[in-house]
């Protein structure tokens, strides 16, 4: 009895060691970099059917013998290449696009319950080949609903949607996205080089623009300092010979203004010139697009051979190379109106310039008059009264008489001949000096002649009476 109750106290214990020792190795600890996937009779849904899988990121569960088995899933970040060429953009220009792919198990609830589910069993080898389809598919969706220039220029913005894209895609199987880098970027027809060309062009030119410029500021300097120094120079010399050095300080601001407006316009010119060659490289660029674009549809239309295809090719090429005329239109309608608006501003200024230094000479003018406008006139008409002469005289000197026949029967004024009061009234019939005064508002300064001698047929210019005479006699000979 004493035996038998050790045997059985001997096999309770080697039971209840193995059976600790059994509970034991189905308790599993689950490492950080791993996630246990347990399957089999693991519970029920919210929805009453049965779950697949139950996922444990951390901590450890206890996997019951027969009923339940585990797995793990290896969450090392995978690197994958995908080396995308000719993925056709929005412009319909097929570009290269190599890019590198980090991805990995994500651990997020619902998404680590989809890698249970579709990825558990598969090698890692067979996970980045899942996975790179699914890449290639979103990347070239991606680009064909953006430009080359977003892409090329905007990356953040082609980098987000592409990782917007791709994440979406990769948590249908379990997968998370944890890093893209495009490589590169290239186009089989060379239009992003040609935009890289036309970049450097622009900031060429805009250097050579702002150069121009300040030579022309330098040039305005020294021709106003040269200007200056000959206002002063006329300025000291004023007491002797006031009305010379006037008239050298005139011809001093008129040079100034026009060197001014030389300056000027050389600068429009040669701003014109570079925006010329700017918009003619321009429309190469897109003389070139046109075409690279037109072999694109030729290949396409080879491959296709299919009368519908082709037509539609037909149609779209039309409508490039109408939105191409159209854009090339535009831009030169735009070329045009800027033009116009530079030259009227140009004038505008020349004008406003002119009155700025007619106001200061006459500023001058009165001043030198010590104040009295009266003095300042008598001063300009002075110096004008040569040419008002000349143009009395100019008035019958050019007059072309063939032949004059006259039956004189000396029965003029106070016996005179009828000849010379011919003449000497068509010498009358010229404006006096008075009369053209008055016409202009003005009033004639006594020491030029006065109404009476006018009126008496007096010339009011002695030169011209004199003119009378000679014309007189010459007419009396005859």
């Amino acid at each position: 009895m004493t035996e038998m109750a050790l045997i059985l106290m001997i096999v309770a214990a080697v039971f209840v060691f193995t059976l600790l020792l059994l509970i034991l190795s189905r308790y599993r600890k689950c490492p950080s970099d791993k996630v246990l996937v347990i399957y089999g009779k693991v519970g029920m849904n919210p929805d009453g059917s049965p779950r697949s899988a139950r996922c444990i990121h951390g901590g450890a569960a206890f996997i019951w013998p027969v009923f339940q088995s585990f797995h793990y899933l290896d969450l090392t970040p995978m690197t994958i290449n995908v080396d995308l060429t000719k993925a056709l953009s929005q412009q319909n220009i097929r570009v290269d696009v190599p890019s590198r792919f980090t991805v990995g198990i994500s651990t997020e609830t619902g998404v680590m319950q989809n890698a249970a589910e579709r990825l558990l069993g598969l090698k890692s080898q067979e996970i980045q080949e899942l996975a790179r389809d699914i890449m290639f598919g979103q990347l070239r969706l991606v680009i064909a609903t953006m430009a080359i220039e977003e892409i090329n220029t905007d990356r953040d913005k082609f980098l987000e949607a592409v990782s917007r894209n791709v994440e979406t895609e990769l948590k249908k199987i379990g997968l998370r996205l944890i890093n893209v880098n495009v490589t590169d970027i290239n186009d089989e027809s060379g239009y992003i080089e040609a935009l890289g060309k036309e970049a450097a062009a622009k900031a060429i030119n805009d250097a050579k623009q702002s150069v121009a410029e300040k030579n022309r500021d330098g040039s305005i300097g020294a021709t106003k300092a040269i200007r200056d120094e000959r206002i002063s120079v006329a300025a000291s010399d004023a007491a002797a010979v006031e009305g010379e050095n006037e008239s050298k300080a005139t011809i001093a601001q008129s040079d100034a203004t026009r060197r001014e407006l030389e300056a000027e316009a050389l600068r429009r010119a040669t701003a014109a010139e570079r925006t010329a060659e700017a918009r003619a490289l321009e429309e190469a660029y897109a003389a070139q697009k046109a075409a690279e674009q037109a072999r694109a549809d030729r290949d396409e239309a080879t491959g296709q051979a299919d009368i519908i295809v082709n037509a539609r090719i037909a149609k779209e090429r039309l409508e490039l190379e109408a939105e191409a005329d159209a854009e090339q239109t535009r831009r030169r309608a735009k070329g045009d109106a800027d033009a116009i608006y530079s030259r009227m501003e140009a004038q505008a200024r020349g004008i406003q310039e002119v009155l700025e230094k007619q106001a200061t000479g006459f500023s001058k003018v009165v001043e030198a008059a010590g104040g009295d406008t009266n003095a300042a006139v008598q001063l300009m008409i002075a110096d004008k009264i040569e040419d008002l002469v000349k143009l009395q005289v100019e008035a019958i000197k050019n007059l072309q008489i063939d032949k004059i026949t006259v039956w004189d029967s000396m029965s003029g004024d106070g016996g005179s001949p009828t000849t010379s009061n011919f003449l000497s009234g068509m010498m009358r019939s010229i404006p006096p000096l008075n009369e053209m005064f008055k016409m202009a508002g003005m009033t004639v300064p006594g020491f030029l002649g006065t109404d009476n001698d006018s009126e008496n047929g007096m010339p009011c210019i002695t030169e011209s009476g004199a003119e009378n005479e000679d014309i007189e006699s010459e007419e009396a000979q005859g």
